[in-house]
């Protein structure tokens, strides 16, 4: 029986909230960012709306005007794991980057915590671009097309590790003296242009197998990497046109490299800011866009382009700058096309954007958002959204009291969990080890 297309909605906890002046609200905490009880009730919010799975970004730097800014400093696998202990249901995702970083670590640390939650768990892998990031492991920022390369060897070094111990091969057995089952745990032995990794992993399989791997890459080789190994994708999704042509191109990509099109879930990021009726909206817009540090939004977005942009007439249109060779592709794109569609000046760019950078934001009451939502859903433009809360954690609440029970009414959105891994709940296939129907050998 063909299962009914189900809409899917994870929730990106960005310390404060999506705006650059979220913690400066009234009704915000300053402290949010590094106090894990606000990541333990966002989480339980977003488990009460019957959302996917929560999503933590990371940069391995302090941020550019740390001082006037709230920012992501927990390390986010730990961070999950304390989440885990206060859920049943709620999918986690963290991010890590490939740039500087060991597979064997990461394929330990996420193994781990999938088998502690039940099956859970998601990696979001990154190729870093960011020179504070780079500078903190002694090294410069690498080439566009050489982090993308480092990248996809990390990732097909998760998956060999993962699938070093087969589906049977913890036995358990007390009479006959075995725990394990040798024959059917594996050395790896890679050795390509960037790891060499004898293996195997010292974790066994997971209830859904081993986590899921997201991605985020716009760019040519972020959609090579994506088509390869990624089970979601986070994308920036600045219309339907542009979206629909994303994730038609990536469908196609991942036929030419022997995978089914629809075993990736496009999940586009969509900011997000809902009130009640449109003079709450005109008056929640105005007061975040009005806190938001104009010298700190204007050096944001001049860091996407790799430009300083301080001297722009605030009031002039945004102009047409090149797309930085070595940076994040992705992001630089997407804050063009918002600024060209719109004929956009720089001020009316950053109050568009919330103070961020590329990602739609959406400004409605609850049943123009769930329009919205379903539009582009229904289109195929997505198979759900990464959202993003102006202010946490309060703008998730009003999300999970008044948009989900509309999209749920809609019969488009679940009204209860019913699948126990995160792997089931995105509609994926739980993987098989590439080593299963090998001779059995010694690890």
């Amino acid at each position: 029986m063909t299962q009914t297309r189900q809409l899917h909605l994870n929730v990106n906890i960005l310390h404060g909230g999506f705006y650059a002046s979220a913690w400066r609200v009234p009704q915000a905490d300053p402290r949010a960012s590094i106090d894990i009880g606000h990541y333990v009730r966002s989480a339980r919010i977003a488990e009460r709306g019957k959302l996917d799975a929560m999503f933590l970004a990371d940069q391995p730097a302090l941020e550019d005007r740390a001082e006037e800014k709230s920012f992501n400093g927990l390390e986010p696998s730990i961070t999950l794991a304390a989440i885990a202990t206060a859920t049943s249901h709620l999918g986690l995702i963290a991010t890590i980057s490939t740039s500087y970083n060991e597979p064997y670590n990461i394929a330990r640390r996420f193994q781990t915590l999938d088998l502690l939650s039940g099956g859970r768990v998601g990696v979001n892998l990154v190729t870093t671009a960011n020179g504070a990031a780079a500078a903190n492991f002694g090294q410069t920022v690498m080439e566009h097309a050489r982090r993308y390369a480092r990248g996809q060897e990390f990732a097909e070094v998760l998956l060999k590790l993962w699938d070093s111990w087969e589906e049977d091969a913890f036995v358990g057995d007390k009479a006959r003296n075995t725990l394990l089952d040798k024959r059917r745990i594996h050395r790896i032995d890679h050795e390509g242009a960037f790891f060499k990794v004898a293996g195997p992993l010292n974790v066994p399989r997971s209830p859904q197998g081993h986590p899921i791997i997201v991605q985020a890459g716009g760019s040519d080789d972020g959609r090579d990497f994506a088509a390869r190994y990624a089970d979601a994708v986070f994308s920036v999704g600045e219309d339907q046109d542009l979206a629909l042509a994303y994730i038609g191109d990536l469908r196609r990509r991942a036929v030419a490299n022997g995978r089914d099109p629809r075993s990736i879930v496009a999940l586009p990021g969509l900011g997000t800011v809902i009130a009640s009726t449109e003079a709450e909206l005109r008056r929640r817009e105005e007061e975040l866009g009005s806190l938001i540090p104009l010298d700190y939004a204007v050096r944001r977005i001049g860091g996407t382009f790799g430009q300083d942009l301080s001297h722009l007439d605030l009031d002039a249109p945004f102009p047409d700058l090149p797309i930085p060779t070595n940076g994040g592709h992705t992001f630089a794109r997407a804050t063009l096309n918002f600024a060209r569609q719109g004929n956009l000046t720089l001020r009316q760019l950053i109050y568009k954007l919330g103070g961020g950078i590329g990602h739609r934001v959406l400004v409605a009451t609850p049943e123009a958002a769930a329009d919205d939502i379903e539009a582009w859903f229904l289109s195929g433009a997505a198979d759900g959204f990464n959202l993003m809360p102006d202010v946490l954690p309060d703008g998730l609440e009003i999300f999970v009291d008044h948009v989900v029970p509309i999209l749920q009414k809609r019969g488009i959105f679940r009204t209860d969990y019913r699948e126990n891994t995160l792997r089931e709940r995105f509609g994926l296939p739980r993987p098989t080890s590439r080593y299963a129907e090998l001779p059995r050998r010694t690890a």
